[in-house]
């Protein structure tokens, strides 16, 4: 975690879903990679820092990804949860119109030509 002054942060699984979610994004958001898992005292940490600051969750729609979602929704009820469409599977192989609608849906300021395709 670095020390952005982003008041947004998205945490996804990989670096590859972070790469994609950077190239969407039009305004200041830090995005934060668990790599598929996250231990309890990572959890923790990250619980701490994001206190105060809008906090959402997109995670790839599969086993993998819907574990690690159930354990933020106990772990960090208030955060909001972004969902792909499930044909799509994962984060970083979901079409750019797609992923910025749902990143739009959730007022993160997106480019407005990855809406346009």
């Amino acid at each position: 975690m670095n020390d952005m002054y982003a008041e947004k942060i998205i945490i996804v699984e990989g670096t590859t879903d972070k790469r994609k979610v950077q190239s969407i994004v039009k305004e200041p958001v830090e995005i934060i990679c668990t790599n598929g898992t996250i231990s309890i005292s990572r959890l923790d940490e990250l619980i701490e820092y994001i206190t105060g600051k809008d906090a959402y969750i997109l995670v790839d729609a599969d086993a993998a990804g819907e574990k690690l979602r159930k354990q933020f929704i106990r772990e960090l009820p208030e955060a909001e949860h972004l969902y792909i469409d499930k044909m799509y599977r994962e984060v970083a192989t979901t079409p750019e119109h797609h992923l910025a609608t749902v990143l739009l849906a959730a007022n993160i300021d997106v480019h407005a030509w990855f809406l346009d395709k």
